[in-house]
């Protein structure tokens, strides 16, 4: 249920403490960016842990992000074996921080686009919630230095979700998130779609399908200045394809349950 003002409510409840967090900022050629964004998180919540997830950059961002790591403790990288998309990234990093008991696990871009000064504030909402959504469509939410072509993209891709899915959410697509560890352990990891805006739209519908306290908090969304976007035509496409075979799936299994229970 949305009560206006970005919150999506079940039954109310208490929350146990939050326990420590881990950033996970997955790379593939952000040399340029490494550096500068680890340093902001670090600086914007020293508490943190940060694990970049890299996937065997051919411009050396694995080996800058060990350099991070001899200098600070509270870093820590992942190296994989090459390129498989920005979801196999994340659920890489997730596993590696359940499996090391962090109790927050939080998704963030290396570009810069999601602002490490503004993690405290999802941390701070994570406090009542199962999970935490940067949104940059909900009052106080924006994005600076889109063309309007792709906000137009963003948020259709959004809407079109939120319909199909039938889910109370202004900004399913972003990658800019905060869970609770208890909440990923529930959403099924080993089969979520894994490939661009499939893998944020996947998790968010998981999320609020399994009853679980979904909070959107305002973030200021940044184009990246230096590098260059993985964003592509194919990833688009797919997950246009998939949010419809989600959304045809879960009516198709509405119908047969109602007329399930209509027969004598």
């Amino acid at each position: 249920m949305n009560d206006g003002d970005g919150t999506h409510t079940g039954q109310e409840r208490r929350f146990g403490p939050l326990g420590t967090a881990l950033v996970i900022i997955p790379t593939y050629n952000e040399a340029e960016n490494i550096k500068a964004i680890v340093g902001r998180v670090r600086k914007a919540v020293p508490e943190a842990h940060v694990l970049v997830a890299d996937d065997n950059s051919p411009d050396g961002t694995g080996k800058l992000a060990d350099e991070l790591a001899v200098e600070d403790d509270h870093v820590q990288v992942l190296h994989r074996k090459g390129k498989e998309g920005l979801g196999a990234a994340y659920l890489a990093g997730f596993h590696w921080g359940l499996e090391h008991g962090y109790g927050v696990l939080v998704e963030m871009d290396a570009d810069g686009s999601h602002q490490p000064e503004e993690l405290p504030r999802l941390l701070t909402a994570l406090k009542n919630a199962d999970l935490v959504l940067g949104s940059r469509w909900v009052p106080g939410g924006r994005v600076v230095n889109w063309p309007k072509s792709r906000e137009f993209i963003s948020r259709g891709g959004s809407l079109y979700s939120r319909v199909a899915l039938d889910l109370p959410l202004r900004d399913i697509t972003g990658g800019y998130r905060a869970f609770r560890r208890e909440t990923l352990e529930g959403l099924g990891l080993d089969d979520v779609a894994s490939q661009g805006y499939c893998f944020q739209v996947d998790l968010a519908r998981r999320a609020v399908k399994a009853g679980y306290h979904v909070v959107e908090v305002p973030i200021t969304f940044v184009e990246r200045e230096l590098g260059d976007s993985k964003m592509s035509r194919d990833i688009l496409v797919e997950a246009l394809w998939r949010v419809t075979t989600w959304g045809v799936g879960e009516r198709v299994g509405r119908i047969t349950a109602r007329g399930k229970r209509a027969q004598p």
